[in-house]
């Protein structure tokens, strides 16, 4: 691991402790677990980015499936 200093209001700080002792962890490790959110979010934009790319990319072999879904479901489930 690598040790980094940080900058936290007095309030932060203060429900970060609190938040600590009731979890039962150290500051640091809610800190680490806040960073970990953010670096997951802005994965999301780059899986966001990566799909848009495969819109339209495909064509489905049965026309109007959108449209027709009710239809092709009642064909499937009743006798």
């Amino acid at each position: 691991m690598i040790r980094t200093q940080i900058q936290l209001s007095d309030d932060q700080a203060r429900r970060l402790k609190r938040l600590a002792a009731q979890r039962g962890v150290s500051v640091a490790e809610l800190i680490r677990e806040g960073a970990e959110r953010v670096l997951a979010d802005s994965d999301v934009d780059e899986r966001w980015r990566r799909a848009s790319e495969l819109v339209g990319r495909y064509r489905d072999p049965v026309p109007n499936v959108a449209a027709r879904h009710d239809d092709f479901l009642d064909e499937a489930y009743l006798p």
